[in-house]
């Protein structure tokens, strides 16, 4: 048996990079990235309610253990491994996280796999950017920032980067632009998340669909889980990654 039960676990190499996975359900594809420490529990529920809401669901494992409980020392191991890795920009403005080039693969190899306008993709917490940077290519066609807090909101300029190169931030607008609409989340007093929305909001314009909170909450579809937030991203899978039928004649 895998380590999350019920969950096929295999893993996905691209370009010498090799992470993890577990896939479930059926449907169109989401792509769901864990927050700190990993996949905990919590991530989990999120996950299967995508499952059961008529999607094919992936969730690699980036870091921390696949099914450990949400705790203080697995916490800061986990974050200890985000600050000292390469694969994550934490510190610098401007930069797009290396790992969201894997991340790109993923998606693009279970797009290509299963059809259909497009995959979803949802981040959190120090993920919550990237699906921002999976949008590139044209493959994540529902993206969703679930609280984004990379990189780590230390000064007035890092508080509202959106951890995208500028050539990405240019993809990701022209894709906007297009009709690409990005879903984002958070507690409007969450300090991990900055000015990031302020930043969305300008950049990408009504192509910004934002909800937001009150309350000093942190995770809002996982520890401090609101159900209206849940609803609405699984409404947003729905509307952008569900074929609808043709009008009657």
């Amino acid at each position: 048996m895998g380590r999350l039960a019920g969950w096929d676990e295999s893993t996905f190499t691209d370009a010498g990079r090799t992470f993890a996975t577990f896939r479930k359900g059926t449907g169109p594809g989401v792509v769901v990235i864990h927050e700190i420490p990993g996949i905990t529990p919590k991530v989990q529920r999120f996950a299967e309610d995508v499952v059961a809401s008529g999607f094919t669901v992936v969730m690699p494992s980036l870091v921390g253990t696949p099914g450990q409980p949400m705790t203080v020392g697995a916490a800061l191991s986990s974050l200890t491994k985000v600050c000292i890795s390469s694969e994550f920009q934490t510190w610098a403005a401007n930069r797009t996280s290396p790992v969201t080039a894997w991340l790109k693969a993923l998606a693009k190899d279970l797009h290509t796999e299963l059809g259909g306008p497009g995959v979803g993709a949802l981040g959190m917490c120090f993920s919550g950017g990237f699906a921002l940077a999976m949008m590139v290519d044209g493959h994540v066609a529902a993206p969703v920032l679930s609280q984004p807090s990379m990189p780590f909101p230390i000064t007035p300029r890092l508080r509202g980067d959106l951890n995208l190169s500028p050539a990405d931030l240019a993809a990701v607008k022209e894709r906007v632009a297009g009709g690409c609409q990005v879903l984002g989340l958070r507690f409007t007093a969450d300090p991990a998340v900055g000015t990031r929305f302020d930043t969305l909001r300008r950049e990408l314009g009504d192509g910004f669909l934002a909800v937001e909170l009150d309350g000093k909450g942190h995770s809002v579809v996982t520890e401090q889980r609101d159900e209206a937030s849940v609803e609405r991203v699984l409404a947003f899978f729905h509307a952008k990654l569900t074929p609808q039928p043709p009008l009657a004649s």
